[in-house]
């Protein structure tokens, strides 16, 4: 409940008891004035009443701020001043009254109204913030910055998106299809291009590129609804023609499998994020199982090659998203990046002490860099429990705008990458009842619409203007040695071993090379 209401509910409770009959209130008078002034107020409660009632013409008739003041002010007035509206009299409800039958109504007796109205006023207020809410949605829609539907799809039917059974407008069995998504007003989607870390130094590249291929053919198959987008202008574009603007988040640094090329080829094929890494290192950055000790720290954040990658993104315009990392990794790449970073699916350490969230040291980075913190609605990085609730989502997005800023605000639902959701969060058409839940906690409009797109939309244009498409790319390959050769070739690192191999590595060449001259 709004807590101006638990407020104002427990100081009445200790005031005198205003549900008096009529007939105990003296005749004229100045109280009979005053009583005449609180009939509008009685009015306003009705129509409060009748918006649990649908219209067939204009549907519920809602509680407005001032009819919640009226009901407020009518808790708060004395005994002595308000009347008890009688059914029976319709004189009770023009300020008529007759002296012939005063008596007062039993204060225990007067009680009941307490049982209803409170529960109404709450009833009417929230549907007041779910529609603002709703109204906030059709012209600011929700850019989500994670989304696990093509994993599903993967899964579920190997991406074969023909499949009756793989229907979006009727999917079923989860968190995503197209009719939850037009009632969230989802009007921007970073699909994930997801591979497990099993495939690292296997056949990542080759997942990572189907996966890219099913969000695509997602966008032809269903040209009404999804409009595959590369850019902010882009996004904006889809606004006004009413699609979800579909964008490819690559969501694990293996799946450029070390290669500076792999990520421009991924760049040109729609790439817009890549988180640096999933839940294992890289050869080249540290992921948050370090902070746990359940992997060891192999480049201490970034290394020579990792920032490497890093300004390689901030050439071509990739976003840097950091969810999955280290500390040491988020420090390393938000001091190193020319432009704002995201974390496209975490949330808050000081809410929730799980190392996938950000610690407040680094919400001060990303409030000095400009960056982006899209909350992740996975109930063990909500509540560090099995189970968490919608209040406990908001209670992320309250801390990280107090610490970060407003600025600093995004949704990242994770929605169809988790096992367990927030009640009331089950699915992607719940968005409106979260945003109805920070209207309610006063957040301001303007807030409200950075969280759900301006925020994400800055920091793109920000990546955008950063970007240099004309400076020379990074060519400088990883050291040979730094990789796991056992499933790999070594070609064109052969031609200068001594640039690229490692001191074991020249030490074995050299000795093979010395038996094979003792042998002539």
């Amino acid at each position: 409940m709004n807590n101006r209401l638990e407020q104002t509910h427990s100081g009445v409770s200790a005031g005198p008891d205003p549900r008096v009959h009529r007939s105990a209130l003296p005749a004229g008078g100045p109280k009979m004035t005053s009583v005449r002034r609180q009939m509008p107020r009685l009015r306003s409660l009705t129509t409060c009443t009748s918006s649990l009632t649908p219209s067939p013409t204009k549907g519920h008739r809602l509680l407005t701020p001032g009819n919640v003041s009226s009901v407020i002010n009518l808790q708060e007035s004395s005994a002595a001043e308000v009347p008890e509206l009688n059914v029976n009299d319709p004189d009770s409800w023009s300020g008529q009254t007759h002296s012939s039958s005063r008596q007062r109504v039993p204060r225990d007796s007067a009680m009941w109204t307490g049982w209803w109205l409170w529960p109404l006023v709450a009833v009417c207020t929230a549907d007041q913030f779910r529609d603002n809410a709703v109204r906030l949605m059709q012209s600011t829609p929700v850019i989500d910055g994670h989304n696990d539907l093509p994993w599903q799809l993967l899964k579920r039917f190997n991406n074969q998106l023909q499949d009756p059974r793989a229907n979006l407008t009727s999917l079923n069995g989860t968190h995503t299809n197209i009719p939850k998504l037009k009632a969230g007003f989802v009007g921007a989607q970073f699909w994930s291009a997801y591979t497990p870390c099993d495939t690292q130094n296997k056949d990542s590249v080759k997942r990572t590129l189907e996966q890219i291929d099913v969000i695509q053919r997602m966008c032809q198959l269903y040209p009404e609804t999804f409009l595959c987008v590369t850019d902010s202008a882009g996004i904006q574009q889809a606004f006004q023609e009413g699609k979800v603007a579909s964008l490819v988040g690559v969501e694990g640094g293996h799946s450029i499998d070390s290669s500076l090329g792999v990520l421009r080829a991924l760049y040109h094929l729609g790439m817009r994020y890549l988180t640096l890494t999933h839940s294992c290192n890289t050869p080249w950055a540290d992921n948050w199982l370090v902070d746990t000790g359940e992997d060891e720290a192999q480049s201490q954040g970034l290394s020579s090659f990792g920032q490497s990658v890093v300004k390689e993104m901030n050439r071509l315009g990739v976003i840097i998203d950091l969810a999955h990392v280290s500390v040491a990794t988020m420090e390393a790449a938000l001091q190193l990046s020319k432009a704002p970073v995201i974390f496209s699916h975490s949330s808050a350490y000081s809410v929730c002490q799980h190392r996938r969230n950000v610690p407040d040291h680094v919400l001060q980075l990303v409030k000095q860099t400009g960056s982006l913190v899209m909350v992740n609605f996975y109930n063990d990085y909500v509540s560090c429990k099995a189970e968490a609730n919608l209040s406990q989502v908001a209670d992320h997005l309250d801390y990280i705008k107090k610490v970060a800023g407003a600025g600093a605000v995004g949704f990242g639902g994770d929605y169809d990458g988790v096992s367990r959701l927030p009640s009331g969060l089950e699915d992607v058409s719940k968005y409106p009842d979260l945003v109805a839940e920070l209207l309610r906690r006063q957040w301001t409009e303007e807030e409200v619409r950075g969280a759900l797109a301006e925020n994400l939309l800055r920091v793109f244009k920000a990546v955008e203007q950063a970007s240099d498409h004309k400076q020379a790319p990074g060519e400088e390959p990883i050291p040979l040695g730094q990789l796991e050769a056992s499933c790999r070739t070594n070609y064109g690192y052969s031609g200068a071993p001594s640039l690229h191999l490692q001191p074991g590595t020249l030490l074995a060449s050299l000795v093979t090379l010395l038996l094979s001259l003792c042998l002539l």
